[in-house]
């Protein structure tokens, strides 16, 4: 699938249908159970549709019901992944759905990003690049844009950022003019080590100049996840999954409980800052 086209599919959204009695049944339930598109798994979240699919009005009496949300939230995760504990999903669920004040998903609520590993070629290379992509409100609607990238291939160019690495330029090199700056720039190797202790090389102007001077060519997208930030004390990853069986689609891939401060390091970990 095309980059624009991928794109063009996150926006695209259709409802699917549960049997009366939250139950899959016939041939088709499969096809009923797997949570297809991104907006589905919000509103099966938020408890904002029926069980044969199709949304609650605000007034309804059943829209963000909690048991209907309960029910939801259990074909959500991804039961592959031994790492999230029962015990982990029902204090999850416990917090998000219960109590005075539960938590709901928002797709324009911010504290959510894209992942997205595509493949380009690089000098004859075919390499992964990871892209990040957020829902960016405009006066009339919102689009996706892309807000940061991560290439390793130029992770190898600034690989001295750790403070003892760090170089210095003598603090009377004014006097002779910076002329001791040869020394740096003879040896460009090292070029970054003489940069303030904080500096962070913007990955996504170097991929935006490359693809502009020819040598970054888009190949195609590999993989997609979603990181949501928006839950108080909590994190998680949303992963597709297309496999037989009724768990498949849409599906809870990582969860974490965490306070603001490692949810932090968590976003820097994603965004392979420090690397």
């Amino acid at each position: 699938m095309r980059f624009a086209g991928f794109l063009a599919y996150l926006f695209f959204t259709t409802s699917l249908c549960f049997s009366q009695v939250g139950e899959f049944v016939g041939d088709e339930k499969n096809f009923y159970a797997a949570t297809k598109q991104v907006n589905q798994f919000l509103k099966r979240f938020n408890g904002e549709e029926n069980l044969q699919g199709r949304r609650y009005s605000s007034r309804d009496p059943n829209y963000r019901n909690a048991n209907l949300r309960r029910k939801y939230l259990r074909i959500l995760f991804d039961d592959k992944q031994k790492d999230i504990s029962a015990e982990t999903k029902e204090m999850f669920m416990n917090e998000v759905i219960e109590g005075n004040d539960p938590q709901f998903l928002d797709l324009h609520g911010g504290s959510w990003f894209a992942q997205v590993t595509t493949r380009f070629n690089h000098q004859g290379k075919d390499q992964r690049l990871q892209l990040f992509l957020r829902l960016q409100e405009e006066p009339v609607g919102s689009k996706w844009v892309i807000y940061q990238a991560y290439f390793d291939p130029f992770n190898e160019y600034f690989d001295v950022d750790t403070a003892d690495k760090k170089k210095f330029i003598h603090p009377m090199s004014h006097e002779l003019d910076f002329m001791n700056l040869r020394k740096i720039f003879d040896h460009p190797e090292i070029a970054a080590a003489y940069t303030n202790r904080s500096f962070k090389p913007d990955y996504l102007s170097l991929v935006l100049y490359e693809i502009k001077r020819g040598n970054l060519k888009f190949t195609n997208v590999d993989k997609v996840r979603f990181h949501f930030f928006q839950l108080d004390n909590w994190y998680f990853e949303l992963t597709e999954f297309n496999r037989s069986g009724p768990n498949t689609g849409w599906l809870i891939s990582n969860l974490l409980k965490t306070d603001e401060a490692q949810k932090e390091q968590l976003r820097e970990h994603i965004y392979y800052e420090g690397n």
